[in-house]
């Protein structure tokens, strides 16, 4: 992870980087496809594994690289699996460096953790309030299980990482609008253009659903 930061690997992952270089890339998929596809995933895999931003980023290039359907459950794959590593890792030897560090501010996730965490989780995953990073590492460090963590995190990330996917898939059509920053290599990724209302209510929506299981379950409590 060091390294990765070090070696300026988040600077690498820009959109000005993707802009400029998509021909390029488009010509490699076309001559290597299934080599392109292993490299796709292991460079997300590793994005993600490292807490590294960019996972919106190899989102959109693998909608645009490889289509919106092949693309988007790539990523899909990849950043659960990517999540699954992390969570491994942190569960085990950077559990308790972590939970110092985090300090009080791990306490904000703890009730609803053990509440209900698969539902909690879900919920986390499906409203992108919180970095990708931080709810790949709180419900390690706050004991939930491996198997809903991954299940929960897939369907979770499920319906942003297609829209994404899709988005992608259109680069060239978004790209059109600025033409001037493709010359000048200021192009930049403005995530409210890309979400737009809609899908920031359809993502809310579904979030506000997964809680509902705990809220129902908060309320039988209340009753007398």
């Amino acid at each position: 992870m060091a390294a990765g930061w070090a070696f300026g690997l988040p600077r690498s992952l820009s959109f000005a980087t993707l802009v400029q270089s998509r021909a390029d890339l488009a010509a490699q998929v076309q001559a290597h496809m299934a080599w392109s596809l292993a490299l796709y995933v292991v460079l997300y895999v590793g994005v993600v594994a490292l807490s590294i931003p960019g996972g919106i980023l190899m989102t959109l290039a693998g909608g645009f690289l490889f289509g919106w359907l092949v693309g988007g459950a790539l990523a899909l794959i990849s950043a659960t699996t990517g999540a699954v590593l992390i969570f491994l890792a942190a569960r085990t030897a950077l559990a308790e460096t972590l939970a110092a560090r985090a300090g009080p501010f791990l306490s904000r996730f703890a009730e609803g953790f053990r509440k209900d965490a698969f539902n909690y989780l879900l919920f986390l995953r499906l409203v992108p309030v919180f970095p990708f990073w931080l709810v790949n590492l709180a419900p390690a460090i706050l004991g939930m299980r491996l198997a809903p963590y991954a299940l929960a995190t897939f369907l979770g990330i499920l319906p942003g990482t297609i829209a994404f996917a899709v988005i992608g898939a259109g680069l060239d059509r978004i790209i059109a609008a600025e033409p001037a920053c493709v010359l000048e290599g200021t192009c930049r990724l403005r995530l409210k253009s890309l979400l737009g209302p809609e899908l920031l209510i359809g993502l809310t929506a579904l979030g506000l659903i997964a809680l509902l299981p705990v809220l129902i379950r908060v309320i039988r409590r209340r009753r007398p």
